[in-house]
């Protein structure tokens, strides 16, 4: 059974730091695009980071020059590293793969920035 756990959340003030983790399994890691996505209050999910199977990355617009993606195949590890936090970033973030499980989200983890 597909799962997604996501951690590494927490409260911080406008410019600063957090980084993400999400440990996979149930599926074949390496084989699949991988994401992360986010739901701030009152919005629809929206995907803000790809990384390939190979490494290759790919950014939402938003987040571009601030956070970073990375992958551990070996360890079906996700990893996001988000700097220059700023309060639109506050929200629920998941990983999933892309396009994502119809069925299958993690819990996600609480990203909020508050001065």
């Amino acid at each position: 059974q597909v799962q997604l756990v996501e951690s590494g959340g927490g409260e911080v003030k406008p410019g600063g730091s957090l980084k993400l983790s999400c440990v996979a399994s149930g599926f074949p890691f390496e084989a699949y695009v991988m994401a992360w996505y986010r739901r701030a209050p009152g919005n629809q999910r929206e995907l803000v980071a790809s990384v390939l199977s190979g490494g290759e990355v790919i950014y939402e617009d938003s987040v571009k020059g601030r956070f970073s993606v990375s992958r551990d195949n070996a360890k079906n590890t996700l990893h996001l590293q988000m700097m220059n936090l700023k309060p639109e970033d506050t929200a629920v973030y998941y990983c999933n793969i892309r396009p994502p499980f119809a069925n299958y989200w993690g819990q996600g983890t609480q990203v909020t920035v508050s001065s």
